[in-house]
């Protein structure tokens, strides 16, 4: 058994070695400082659990062979949609599966179900899909190869390299893409952009960081969807939870020791949703020969709620510069796409 946070256990399952599986559960209680105002379980609490249980058991996977050991970082999360809200009290059932590796990352797998332990009734909430890079502990620098999995079928080996092929293009078209700050604006005016974006500073200290002196990608994702919920919150001035997380890049290492700033500004807004788009820049104030840089970005989507969990209509957002009208339509586009793949999905097929 393995301890996770809290002195819950983990317990670790192998199949058969002709299978291309290691799995991970974990449970753990949600307790009151998990949640917001009306009790509903942060995002960012929750892809706090989602990257736990994907560092284990890729870390475990990377060391499973005699050779230098490492620890695997978080590379990249696929979008990740929030199906059912969480809330205090209820336990969240945490499970990881390694679906598939290339010579250098690991893809997992993970899933999150919400039990009511009064009645017993469970609910999926998460579906995440994330990748990790072994790192070797001598040297961060250095990426080791990964050990290769056994797959059942063939079809679960070309699959997966599909998968890592597609992520590995968008993180290259997405590495550069937003670099560009979140600047304050006086006395900006409500329902725009100025009005609600919002920023966090954070010294990265080592409660923060992996047996490296870097910060684990679920402390970075749970600081990025709290600002996110403070943009949204200021814009609608009800109670919001995270409908979704688009795909996360972590384009660089953050160290322990430098102060990070995680800004949010709202780019597109529908008539019941608002997408925030955060970004991560780290500032190595220790380190006088690095200059401040880009460390991750992504695009948090998140409802408003009325005191009964209905979903309200939200104010629209009114963009004033061009810069904030081609963000605009950039996330009108992405919702759109969305709305469609969801539609699609939706319908019976023949």
């Amino acid at each position: 058994m393995l301890l996770l946070r809290r002195g819950v256990s983990l317990k670790v399952f192998r199949k058969g070695a002709d299978e291309a599986c290691l799995r991970e559960k974990a449970k753990l209680i949600m307790r009151p400082d998990d949640a917001n105002v009306a009790g509903n379980v942060h995002g960012g609490t929750i892809l706090k659990m989602i990257e736990e249980a994907g560092a284990i058991i890729s870390t475990r996977h990377c060391n499973s062979q005699n050779g230098e050991r490492c620890v695997a970082a978080l590379a990249r999360v696929e979008r990740t949609d929030f199906l059912s809200p969480m809330c205090i009290g209820e336990v969240a059932h945490v499970s990881a599966e390694i679906t598939y590796t290339s010579k250098h990352s690991v893809e997992v797998q993970v899933n999150v179900m919400s039990e009511n332990i009064l009645t017993g009734t469970k609910k999926l909430t998460n579906k995440a899909t994330l990748w990790y890079v072994p790192l070797s502990l001598k040297n961060v620098d250095k990426v080791l190869e990964v050990p290769p999995v056994v797959y059942s079928r063939q079809e679960q080996e070309e699959e997966g390299r599909k998968r890592y092929e597609a992520q590995k293009l968008e993180r290259m078209e997405t590495k550069w893409r937003n670099g560009d700050i979140v600047q304050p604006v006086p006395n900006p005016e409500p329902n725009t952009v100025s009005y609600s974006q919002s920023s966090l500073i954070h010294l990265v200290g080592p409660s923060d960081c992996t047996l490296h002196g870097f910060v684990h990608g679920g402390v970075t994702m749970k600081l990025m969807d709290e600002v996110a919920g403070i943009v949204a919150a200021r814009h609608c001035k009800t109670n919001i939870v995270t409908a979704s997380v688009d795909a996360i890049n972590f384009h660089d290492k953050i160290r322990k020791g430098c102060v990070i700033t995680i800004s949010g500004r709202m780019t597109f807004t529908s008539n019941k949703s608002m997408e925030i788009e955060v970004l991560v820049d780290a500032d190595p104030v220790v380190d006088n020969s690095q200059k401040r840089y880009r460390a991750a970005s992504a695009f948090f989507t998140y409802v408003s709620l009325s005191q009964e969990g209905k979903s309200l209509p939200v104010p629209q957002l009114v963009p004033e510069t061009e810069d904030e009208k081609k963000r605009f339509e950039e996330g009108k586009g992405r919702y759109l796409q969305m709305k469609a793949k969801r539609q699609g999905q939706a319908e019976p097929q023949p």
